[in-house]
């Protein structure tokens, strides 16, 4: 399955570079977050890969790194039986990626549960607004920086 998805995305795409890594028989592709619209349509419709299932979409807060942020689709294929995962690169500078709501519906509730924990922002989501936190809360509760005793303040401490 590597070698046709390579082939048909170097055929779709050229002169777009991907990153293929493998790990106990899963695949792992990187790519830009500017075509990520493209990219995840293409993996839909494609009749040879047909990613119909967005099984899960969340991020990685690496803290330190330039690229602070990374988010991570797991699609799956029923009909090759095939499960690949994408992964992108968001700065927090510009902490924003264009939402794949448009692609598959199930993106819904997964980006806006990644917007609260991390804060990254979904473009053209029809409904991108907290689930856990309430609206006024300025923080994200998943991001390294978030501090591990919570907001100072914000609870009482439980008495000894």
């Amino acid at each position: 399955m590597r070698e046709q998805l390579e082939k048909l995305l170097t055929e779709q795409f050229p002169g777009v570079q991907f990153e293929f890594s493998e790990f106990r028989g899963e695949l792992t592709m990187s790519f830009q977050k500017e075509i990520v619209i493209e990219l995840c349509d293409f993996l839909k419709n494609e009749p040879r890969l047909d990613f119909i299932l967005l099984e899960d979409l969340t991020a990685i807060d690496w803290a330190r790194r330039t690229n602070r942020f990374q988010v991570v689709y797991q699609l799956f294929s029923v009909k090759n039986k095939y499960r690949l995962r994408l992964m992108t690169l968001v700065d927090e500078s510009e902490c924003e990626v264009d939402s794949v709501y448009s692609v598959w519906k199930a993106a819904d509730w997964a980006e806006r549960e990644t917007y609260d924990m991390y804060g990254i922002h979904f473009r053209n989501h029809p409904d991108l607004r907290r689930m856990y936190m309430p609206e006024e809360f300025e923080y994200h509760p998943l991001r390294k920086d978030f501090p591990l005793m919570g907001i100072p303040g914000s609870l009482p401490l439980p008495k000894k």
